[in-house]
């Protein structure tokens, strides 16, 4: 499975309002926390892989940044291979959920994996023209929508890059201000500053 993906910044009010005009439908609110563990085998950052514990909790549709009351966490694991071009943030991405991501995060200790990073952000989910639209709102960073859709094979990345392409631009955004580093990329680069 491959995610194709294009991430720009842009005014979140300015945008939910043009998913609003153009039909799309709000699917859900999140706010995540990912925590990104480094390898004691290899260096990620220089392999441009990932490995994170999500963890993430609904939002209540009837206050913005207000979580659920009933404070669950759900948690999944995900391994992010190097990107595959240079055109988008496409990549192999193997992705599943975990039962208790508190127990996940202590067999990574003890197998040598360590947490490198923490992003913390809060997302809504907006389904368009066959994308899941998200609007990103991270902490310690800028805004930005990600536009993506998963594909089955390489041989379909490319159409799927050229329509999401297309849907940015109905929705006033252009690809070419794409930004190809992670939120964890981004912030620890604002550490170093």
């Amino acid at each position: 499975m491959y995610e194709v993906e294009i991430k720009v910044p842009a005014a979140l009010a300015t945008v939910r309002e043009r998913l609003r005009e153009a039909g799309a439908e709000r699917v859900d609110a999140r706010r995540q926390r990912d925590t990104y563990y480094d390898a004691p085998h290899r260096d990620f950052a220089e392999t441009d892989e990932a490995l994170r514990i999500r963890r993430e909790t609904p939002i209540d549709d009837g206050a913005e940044d207000r979580e659920a009351d009933d404070g669950a966490a759900d948690a999944t694991v995900t391994y992010k291979g190097p990107l595959l071009e240079a055109a988008s943030k496409t990549r192999a991405e193997h992705e599943t959920g975990v039962d208790d991501g508190e127990a996940l995060a202590a067999v990574l200790s003890g197998l040598g994996f360590e947490p490198a990073a923490t992003v913390d952000k809060r997302r809504e989910f907006w389904s368009y023209d066959g994308f899941t639209v998200t609007l990103d709102a991270v902490t310690g960073l800028d805004e930005y929508v990600e536009i993506e859709r998963a594909v089955e094979g390489e041989s379909e990345v490319d159409a799927a890059r050229e329509a999401a392409v297309d849907a940015l631009d109905r929705l006033g955004l252009d690809a070419d201000e794409q930004v190809r580093t992670s939120y964890l990329g981004l912030l620890l680069a604002g550490e170093e500053d």
